[in-house]
């Protein structure tokens, strides 16, 4: 989606189109939701979280400004924040977290020559490197899912989270370090 396209969403969606608000929410939906399941670990927290975000988003379409930025980026920043926010409130206060078994809600595509064997086995990884995720400082964390889970450019993530490109590579690289230590001492990986 162009910044121009996005611009005239908002615009549209501005004047009560909710055709127009359709659209933003299907564009980036997915994404949000992503995200939030990245930080959550749980399919019902991130659907709530993804939820909050488009309540959010909506309340805040007056705000939008394409001068400052496109669509895309507005938007996840809105997401990040408040899916940091609800995980620093979940390290906070551990009682009320809904984490669950990932290997329960993950999608998998399942190639010709998979066994049974080898799927329990990528599960398994799939489970144990997301626990090592989790145990990453929040800072270098976020950088880490930003980058290799989201896919997201050096770029997209300065726009995102409002820090400098050395900062955001800083800490994609001491997260990547620290990630491969953590899963060495989980015997997950063998350096």
């Amino acid at each position: 989606m162009t910044e121009i396209e996005g611009a005239e969403l908002v615009r549209r969606a501005r004047a009560g189109d909710g055709a127009a608000w359709e659209d933003i929410v299907s564009s980036f939906s997915r994404r949000i939701f992503n995200l939030a399941y990245r930080f959550t670990s749980n399919v019902e927290a991130a659907e709530d979280l993804t939820q909050d975000v488009f309540i959010r988003v909506y309340r805040s379409l007056e705000q939008y400004d394409a001068k400052q930025g496109d669509l895309a980026n507005w938007l996840m920043r809105l997401a990040r924040n408040l899916i940091i926010d609800d995980y620093r409130h979940r390290q906070r206060n551990p009682q009320n977290s809904m984490a669950d078994a990932v290997d329960d809600h993950e999608y998998h595509l399942r190639s010709a020559g998979t066994t049974a064997h080898r799927e329990i086995e990528r599960r398994e990884l799939a489970s144990q490197v997301h626990e090592g995720i989790n145990k990453l400082p929040v800072d270098l964390r976020t950088c880490v899912i930003l980058r290799d889970i989201e896919e997201m450019s050096y770029q997209e993530i300065v726009d995102v989270l409002k820090i400098p490109e050395g900062t955001v590579k800083s800490r994609i690289n001491r997260g990547r370090i620290e990630l491969a230590k953590i899963l060495k001492r989980m015997r997950v990986v063998s350096l």
